[in-house]
């Protein structure tokens, strides 16, 4: 089996790494919990054994982050001192298999291993082995190891391994897109067809039929029958974008169908039958859709089954060094350029309303700009932007909506018969420009 030793005193952390490893076991060590959660992040093992009390991050706190957020089915065996049982009573309580009280003969491992790998030997390997394809799949593509970005990929595997409905909550450039598609990659449903309805990007009279497809002659222009997304995606997984920009009205059929399991084209009378999972995608707050009217109190809980709020990401700054070379190898074409710790530190305090996107398009900036060679000098835009220096009064929040306003409001002057080309001229969704010209009352 593969076991990880989690032990800060140095003398019985090598003698049980020896004598493990005697026993045909690999094995790795860590002298801290810190050190334990970067090895987690990077390897799957079937078993922890950890000391209970460490400085820093002890025994607890890694077997709480092992088992909710990291690896549930890695077994965590605990070691503590006479005066600690309690303690350690209750990491069974949160999940611990065991624990054995100092001092004590490495030998006496040895069983209680053994039983653990005969019940590993009684799991189905074809399901062992897809699960650890999905963990190392969700390890590659979900960046960092923050805190919040350990919870995120714990829920992806919660995810994965349901067949329930997902809405993911998170602003722009968080990177909603990712999660939806490493969810589809890593459920049983992965072989099957995983279709993106972006329900911003269509005209309301549009929506119906590229949801539900329609007959030849079911409106005009419709001059040939067309399968609708839903029947596209069937036993696969259809991810509804901005849901919330679904008119009411189709909210209502949207609903039926993840009821009913049946919907018709436009047209038709002709029940389909409809085997997909849902994962929708929102901005906004839909609580306050629903206050407003705009959103179906009814479909909301429907979508929610599982929750996933995903983290801007000025709430996880410890990540955006790794981000940033990951990015940058892939606008490069796969070579790594390098970045100073200069421009490491610049990236890392700037507060990034635009998230991950704002991050890769600045990146990409530079290197255009710089051929190839970034200087911190390239990052000289970032000074004096949202986020940059001390907080202005009011906190983070405040100073976003004074710049949306703002920002609002010079576009609205430069198009002021046209609010598409104003909202484009930002790069902002209609549908969106008007939501906040109503919120910031500049309609």
């Amino acid at each position: 089996m593969k076991i990880l030793v989690v032990e800060d005193d140095d003398l019985k952390r090598l003698t049980l790494s020896a004598d493990l490893t005697e026993a045909d076991h690999a094995v790795s060590v860590a002298g801290s919990g810190e050190e334990a959660l970067g090895l987690l992040e990077c390897e799957s093992y079937d078993v922890v054994i950890t000391d209970l009390k460490m400085p820093g991050i002890d025994g607890l706190e890694l077997l709480r982050t092992v088992k909710g957020e990291i690896a549930p089915a890695t077994e965590v065996i605990m070691m503590t001192a006479y005066g600690t049982i309690p303690l350690a009573v209750e990491a069974i309580r949160q999940g611990a298999l065991d624990f054995i009280t100092k001092p004590f003969d490495n030998r006496q491992l040895l069983p209680l291993l053994a039983r653990i790998e005969r019940r590993m030997a009684r799991k189905d390997p074809a399901a062992e082995k897809t699960a650890s394809r999905a963990y190392a799949l969700i390890e590659k593509e979900v960046m960092g190891a923050s805190p919040a970005v350990r919870h995120l990929k714990y829920l992806i595997r919660v995810c994965a391994e349901s067949d329930s409905n997902v809405l993911l909550v998170g602003e722009t450039g968080t990177g909603k897109d990712l999660v939806a598609s490493v969810i589809h990659r890593t459920s049983p449903r992965q072989a099957h067809p995983f279709v993106k309805v972006s329900c911003a990007m269509f005209p309301e009279n549009l929506v119906e039929s590229e949801l539900f497809g329609h007959e030849r002659g079911a409106f005009t222009g419709a001059d040939q029958r067309r399968a609708g997304r839903l029947e596209l995606a069937q036993r696969g997984t259809v991810y509804l974008d901005d849901v919330d920009d679904i008119p009411l009205k189709e909210q209502v059929k949207l609903l039926r169908v993840i009821e009913e399991k049946v919907f018709e084209r436009v047209g038709s009378t002709a029940s389909i039958n409809c085997d997909v999972r849902f994962i929708a995608s929102t901005k906004t707050d839909l609580a306050e859709k629903i206050t407003q009217g705009a959103f179906r109190e009814d479909l909301y809980y429907r979508l929610k089954v599982i929750e996933v709020h995903l983290p801007p990401l000025r709430e996880r700054a410890e990540d955006v060094p790794e981000l940033a070379r990951h990015l940058l190898r892939r606008i490069a074409g796969g070579e790594d350029p390098g970045l100073a710790e200069g421009v490491l530190g610049r990236l890392s305090t700037y507060d990034w309303p635009g998230n991950v996107r704002e991050l890769a398009n600045t990146l990409e900036q530079a290197w255009i700009v710089g051929r190839g060679r970034l200087a911190a000098s390239s990052f000289d835009n970032l000074a004096g932007q949202p986020g940059s220096g001390p907080a202005p009064a009011g906190g983070f929040r405040s100073a976003v909506e004074r710049t949306e306003r703002e920002l609002l409001s010079r576009a609205l002057t430069s198009y002021p018969e046209n609010k598409t080309r104003a909202a484009r001229s930002i790069g902002m969704k209609p549908s969106t420009f008007r939501d906040k010209l109503r919120k910031y009352g500049l309609e």
